[in-house]
């Protein structure tokens, strides 16, 4: 790592830490008590019930709030642990896995390989005037706790790793996955404006990055169509501002569309010469719809060796949760997205659902379509779009929660479908099997 970005990366850590640890500073943002902070009792009298510290977390921490400024429908339970620190609501969210995983087709493509998927973010939010300011930071150890490209994952593509593109894999995360700021202020009446921003975060493209999707979260396995929905989940450099009302919100971005390098652990900043502009609706507490565009500069490599090249990105998608009974919860995502790249255009499509019961168990299952170039498979002498599919089920059953995480067990199978022409190469149907341990927050309600 060079030494500038070690500096970067001490300054950034400094930052953070003198915003929420200095008392004077957090008073000097947020002057007296804020509205949402009650005063210690007198003697002999009763402490403020514990649902007044959850409607504090609900007015600062929407359960509709997904990654970057994505949204999910307001009846999404809460995964996450609440705190207050110096006159800061802190919110940590965050999954776990460790996982065996055996993909494999008849034609010696996959691999078997043990190792951990994983995220942690924290959320520090306080008063400022009339409105908010807030930090966010979000981390994953998938650079020391998934080995070589990526973890199996047939008819996964997408960013370069040992000088060639990735196939049938899906490549870790990067260490940062989120830095960043925001601020949030009334403009007239239920109308308000919102300005987020960092080193690292997403910008206002694509449905929410799949790691913050109910409906795949007891899930491991990405999307094969991940680079055609969510793929700028983890971007180096953005500002992204928006206004926005209860039930609807148009926002727009410029960032750094550059996909990062295979040096999972620095921040790849560039040039902020990308653009997106979304817009979303949330007809009822159980439906969030959004679409979403943009130009991505040199985002894309079709070879290693080669200059990257712009794409242009649109999506559309539409997440339902409905809440049924204590503890019962479907939650189901239909996105679709396109890619546009040196005038050829590719689609993704993917329903992804799970249903869990009484807060103990989990099905979950996915199926996609997508239109994968053929240098994206690693098959270079060619210049077609093959349609390629797959289907995955899996179930989870999550133990009683201790010390607010859950503990839970699951297995997943999976199909991998190719065409005809491709049958030489794959061999036929491709099958995935894996098993895994997880960790989450426990899930709790946000009274309002």
């Amino acid at each position: 790592m060079q030494i500038r970005t070690i500096v970067d990366l001490v300054g950034v850590a400094v930052l953070i830490w003198s915003v929420v640890a200095s008392p004077a500073l957090a008073q000097t943002l947020s002057p007296g008590a804020p509205p949402h902070e009650h005063p210690a009792p007198a003697p002999g009298e009763a402490a403020p019930a514990q649902h007044e510290h959850h409607v504090a977390a609900a007015t600062l921490f929407p359960t509709r709030e997904a990654s970057g400024t994505a949204w999910l429908p307001d009846a999404t339970p809460m995964y996450g642990a609440h705190h207050q620190a110096r006159g800061w609501d802190v919110m940590l969210h965050g999954n776990a896995f460790l996982q065996l995983l055996h993909e494999a087709a008849p034609e010696h493509r996959g691999a078997t390989q043990a190792g951990s998927i994983n995220w942690l973010m924290a959320m520090a939010r306080r008063p400022l005037g009339r409105g908010t300011f807030g930090l966010r930071t979000m981390f994953s150890l998938e650079p020391w706790t998934i080995r070589g490209c990526g973890y199996p994952n047939l008819l996964a593509t997408g960013e370069v790793c040992d000088g060639d593109t990735i196939h049938d894999r899906q490549h870790p995360h990067d260490f940062f996955m989120e830095l960043a700021a925001e601020l949030d202020r009334p403009v007239s009446g239920t109308l308000r404006w919102h300005l987020y921003g960092g080193l690292a975060g997403e910008p206002a493209l694509g449905p929410p990055g799949f790691p913050h999707r109910i409906s795949a979260m007891p899930n491991p396995l990405s999307p094969i169509a991940h680079h055609w929905l969510d793929a700028t989940h983890i971007t180096f450099g953005l500002i992204t501002s928006g206004l926005y009302t209860q039930r609807w919100k148009v926002e727009g971005s410029v960032f750094n569309g550059r996909e990062p390098d295979e040096q999972r652990y620095d921040l790849d900043l560039g040039r902020l010469d990308s653009v997106a502009a979304r817009a979303w609706f949330l007809p009822t507490d159980s439906v969030a719809l959004q679409v979403s565009a943009g130009h991505l500069t040199d985002a894309e490599s079709e070879h290693a060796v080669e200059p990257a090249i712009d794409v242009d990105r649109a999506t559309a998608s539409a997440t339902y949760h409905r809440r049924f009974g204590a503890g019962h919860l479907w939650a189901t995502t239909l996105a679709w997205g396109a890619n546009r790249e040196e005038g050829e255009t590719t689609h993704g499509l993917v329903l992804e659902s799970s249903l869990g019961w009484s807060g103990r168990h989990v099905w979950f299952g996915r199926a996609e379509l997508n239109g994968k170039p053929a240098h994206d498979l690693h098959i270079h002498e060619s210049d077609d779009v093959f349609t390629v599919g797959k289907l995955q089920a899996g179930y989870t059953h999550y133990l009683p929660a201790r010390g607010g995480w859950t503990p839970g067990l699951g297995a997943t199978v999976s199909a991998a479908l190719v065409p005809k022409a491709l049958q030489p190469r794959y061999g036929g149907v491709g099958t995935g099997v894996g098993i895994f341990l997880t960790l989450r927050p426990a899930a709790h309600e946000m009274t309002r």
